[in-house]
Formats: C-alpha cells, structure tokens, sequence
C-alpha cells in the first residue's frame, strides 16, 4: 500500500474549466452563455460558432477534461493521497454551480480548485474566482453553507508543465525533413488578449509593457528554449507569438499573430517552423482551429514546413505536478514549511492572489476567496 499522503485541511480538489458544446444543438446556447451581458445577437453568434461546426459542432475540450480527471484520480490513488476530484464548468455541463451544490451536499468543506488556465490574467484567473464567488452565492440562497475555496497558484512554471512541452518540441522537430531541421524556427503560441488587460495582469507593481501575462509566457518558452537547446545542440530562434483574437478591431490586442508571423518568416528565408502552443493546457477547439486548420492552411500557402508541438493534456507528468500543488498548498495552510517547484527566472507564484491582481474593465463582484480581495 502506498504511504498515505496528507492534504489536509482539503477534503476535494475540483477541476475547473471553461467548457464546451458536444453537438451542433449546443453552439449557439454555449455562445450566448460565453458573451452573457454582451448583446451579440444570435445570427452573430452563429457566424461566431462556424468553427464548431466544422467539428460536428463538438469541443474537444470536454472529453480531454473527462480523460484529466481520470489521470488525476488514479495518480492520486497511487500515491497515497485520498482526495475525491469534481469537475465543473464556467460555460457548459456539468455547470460550476451543480458541481458545487453536489459537493457541498457529499458534505466537502474546504476545496481546492485547479483551473485549466496556467498564467495570469483577468479571463485565465479573476474571471474564475468571480464565478466561483457567483456559484457560492447561489448556494448561500439555497440555504446551504458554502464551503470555502483555494484556488491553485499559477503553474506556468512547474516542471511537470513545461517538461511535456520540451519534450513535444523536440519530437516536432524531429518530425521535419531533415533538411530544414536545423533551421527551424520555434513559434511559442498563446491567446490574444487587449493590450490593457495584459498591461494590468498580475500584481499591480508589475503592470505595464504587458505585465504578468507577458512575462510569464515569455519565461516558459525560453525555458523550453534553452532546454532544446541543451539537448540538440542547436540555439533555434524564437518568438512569442498569439492567436484567437476576438472582438472589436479596434481595440488593440496583442500582436503578432500566428499566421502573419508564419509569413513574416517565410519573407525572411526560415527554413522551417514548430508551432508550440505554451498558452494552452490540452488540445481544445482554438487549438485544433487557429494552428491545426488555420495556420497549417497558411503554411502549406507559403510552403513553409511546420509541426504543431503537444500541449500538456493529461499527461502523467501533469497530473503528478497537480499532486504536488495540491500537497505544497495543503502544507503551506497547515503552517508547514514548503519549497515551491518552478523553472525558470520567475519562481514560484503567489498563494494569495494581492489587492489589484488582474483587474477587470468594469466593475465586477468580489471574487472568491479570502485570498482575493477585489479592487
């Protein structure tokens, strides 16, 4: 029998996640619950959904959750730690406030949540917590106790995260002609968002010039870098690059994208290029669209040779790292002394998010949590 690990004070963890549609009935309702309070009228949403459609109307994000949470339980089982694992969404069934509701009726009081966005940023981590706060609130007028909730630090940097991704570049590149191997250039990708709220991502005396958001995609991918780098022999070139841009032209947002950087290199002579989605956990729709559709469309234009590398997805590694976030915030909690894993420059993240970390455009209601004050 394995060593019985401690979470204590936790009784659950829950995997939080954004949620997807499973069938062309469920485009346009899942659309309207994503831009709730938008006025986007529904022949806009339904333009919006084609991406859906041409996926039978079916996000992958659902099933790669359902594949997670089986990883996770059973990497948990082995190891020693008794820890029940939910999952709920923020924009689809199984719907975050059902999943609370159930967890507080199986009696869980002090729960942590494991979200599948790595880095921050208002929509990767604020706009969570918002919700969770709003699910709780319903819970409160139902007449049931709320539990408490943590919410998991930023991962970006854990090994268990990065490691997968290095060793997917690495195959990628070995995927190439050999020819054009050695040339290859290494695309880090990860979703647009507005300039402003890059700038105020993350701690307020980090914001501007891209803020938190920036700076941690940028750190993971020199890590995974100089990682290739170590175990080719070769200092590819590298760019941190964004896709899925959404909303009103003329709002700025980060630049430049994926495909006009595709052609940016092939201008300029590149041999070859590895997509490397570093912003995504798994393989879900604007992965399986933006870089496997859209930008492999535009490379075979140009006849630029690409791979698209692995995202983390359930890999053992991944769920051995979520463990160990799970057993370093239990210790931390209980007042045992803890060394955080991270690579790179940044070091761990913060447990409690500060007063003014990634605030939204417009007032929003209190996020949940005693570790994040809203301001």
């Amino acid at each position: 029998m394995p060593e019985v690990l401690d979470a204590t004070p936790y009784d659950a963890l829950l995997l939080l996640s954004f949620g997807g549609p499973e069938g062309p009935d469920e485009v346009v309702p899942f659309l309207e619950n994503v831009t709730r309070g938008r006025g986007i009228p529904k022949e806009r949403l339904k333009e919006v959904g084609q991406h859906y459609f041409l996926f039978d109307g079916i996000s992958p994000i659902n099933d790669q959750n359902r594949t997670l949470l089986e990883v996770l339980r059973k990497d948990f089982a082995e190891h020693g730690l008794e820890l029940p694992v939910y999952w709920g969404n923020r924009n689809w069934a199984p719907y975050l406030t059902d999943t609370l509701r159930e967890m507080a009726a199986d009696g869980r009081r002090r729960i942590l949540v494991l979200a599948t966005s790595a880095y921050a940023s208002y929509s990767g981590c604020r706009q969570y917590r918002e919700d969770l706060a709003a699910a709780l609130a319903v819970l409160a007028e139902e007449g049931l106790e709320p539990p408490r909730i943590d919410k998991l630090r930023h991962y970006f940097n854990h090994p268990g995260f990065v490691e997968p991704m290095t060793e997917g570049v690495l195959r990628s590149l070995a995927e190439l002609p050999e020819e054009v191997r050695a040339g290859a250039h290494l695309a880090f990708t990860t979703h647009s968002i507005p300039t402003a709220a890059a700038d105020t991502s993350g701690p307020v005396e980090g914001h501007g010039d891209g803020g938190a958001y920036v700076r941690q995609h940028l750190d993971v991918a020199r890590t995974i870098a100089e990682a290739v780098r170590e175990e080719t022999g070769i200092a590819h070139p590298w760019k941190l690059v964004y896709q899925s841009r959404s909303g009103a032209p003329h709002i700025p947002w980060l630049e430049p994208d994926i495909c006009d950087h595709l052609e940016e290199l092939h201008g300029a002579g590149a041999a070859a290029a590895v997509m490397v989605p570093i912003g995504f956990v798994s393989d879900h729709m604007e992965v399986m669209y933006d870089l496997d559709t859209e930008a492999r469309a535009k490379a075979a234009e140009l006849g630029l040779p690409v791979r698209r590398s692995a995202t983390v997805g359930a890999d053992p590694r991944f769920a051995a790292a979520v463990r160990d976030l799970v057993l370093e915030r239990a210790a931390a909690e209980s007042g045992r002394r803890v060394t955080p894993c991270a690579l790179g420059a940044l070091g761990a993240s913060h447990d409690l998010c500060p007063v003014g970390c990634c605030p939204a455009r417009t007032p929003k209601p209190a996020a949940a949590g005693t570790d994040s004050p809203y301001a």
